[in-house]
């Protein structure tokens, strides 16, 4: 495990965007990035671009350039990332095996991990309805009576390493949500935190790689909030810092479920390719979480001293094609 003294004294904050290269950018995307550079150069800290690339089957070699050519087109720009470098680099997950590989062998070491043969339609079908989460069925226990060592025994390398969770609270600071409280045992359960390779899952990731590059303040969606929990329960257990977190609220559709294709074409493509500009889309973002009073073009520096967390809209914002579209329109004009 890294030792937690690699960290500098210094007390400038650093954040990070984070896209996943599974796709175009969305709207929702949009704003949550616009948020996290606000909320970074208002402070005045540091912000890097992270490709979180370790969801391999999804993701889409295309869309790594495609994310930053719409990040760039928003106005948005970072101090250190994949195409610029950093002194914390590589900035791209599925390089930084060797790192999370380390990370793992301490955690076995420590036995805070075990080997889990579960599948995932396993997991459904012992799942009842009050083992329910907000991510799905709460894991059984199945497997927990294992130790890391019977990884040796298992006669199989197919299996994931589950972390192993206990019942004190975890408390998180948010900007957006105020204090909250939750068991990660008793309401999100034991999670998987890499593959028996030693292959990274998006929780243990995210914590070495924000501890590593001295991330301070998390800036993401709202839909992420469960997953905070967990890796604070990481966080607490390696003792490492706690960043400061903010979970913004999505944009999603008139049927209340987040962005997809149903909702019609929601990309930043989209919109540049039929005219609509760049202020006029910033403007439009800060407008729909509530920093603008009406939608205007607007420059991302512009809109530096309109940022308080209080002000933010704390309810998912609706998007309508049709009629959000004829509003980009008219500010664009």
């Amino acid at each position: 495990m890294a030792d937690p003294s690699v960290r500098d004294s210094s007390e400038r904050v650093v954040g990070r965007l984070a896209p996943s290269p599974t796709g175009a950018l969305h709207l929702g995307n949009a704003r949550t990035f616009l948020l996290a550079w606000l909320s970074i150069r208002k402070q005045g800290g540091a912000l890097i671009l992270r490709m979180e690339d370790i969801d391999s089957p999804r993701v889409k070699p295309w869309a790594r350039q495609a994310t930053l050519q719409d990040l760039r087109w928003l106005g948005l720009d970072w101090d250190y990332g994949p195409d610029v470098g950093g002194p914390h680099q590589p900035y791209t997950q599925t390089e930084r095996a060797e790192v999370y590989l380390q990370i793992l062998n301490d955690l076995v070491t420590r036995d805070w991990v075990y080997p889990c043969i579960c599948s995932r339609s396993e997991i459904a079908l012992c799942a009842s309805a009050p083992h329910e989460s907000a991510d799905g069925p709460i894991y059984p226990g199945t497997c927990r009576h294992r130790s890391s060592r019977d990884a040796q025994t298992l006669g199989t390398d197919q299996f994931a390493w589950r972390w192993r969770t206990d019942d004190r609270p975890i408390r998180v600071h948010d900007q957006v949500h105020g204090i909250i409280d939750r068991s990660v045992a008793r309401e999100l359960g034991d999670f998987v935190v890499a593959r028996s390779n030693g292959w990274p899952a998006y929780q243990l990731a995210v914590v070495v790689d924000d501890f590593l590059m001295q991330v301070t303040e998390v800036v993401r969606g709202d839909d992420l909030l469960s997953s905070t929990f967990r890796q604070a329960d990481l966080l607490r257990r390696m003792d490492w810092p706690q960043p400061s977190y903010a979970h913004v609220p999505l944009i999603v559709g008139p049927d209340g479920r987040r962005l997809a294709k149903r909702h019609g074409d929601t990309r930043l493509t989209y919109f540049r390719e039929r005219k609509i500009s760049n202020l006029a889309m910033v403007g439009y973002l800060a407008w729909t979480c509530g920093l603008l009073e009406s939608p205007q073009p607007i420059r991302p520096n512009d809109l530096l001293a309109a940022l308080d967390w209080n002000r933010l809209t704390k309810s998912p914002t609706i998007f309508d094609l049709q009629r959000d579209f004829s509003v980009l329109e008219s500010i664009s004009r």
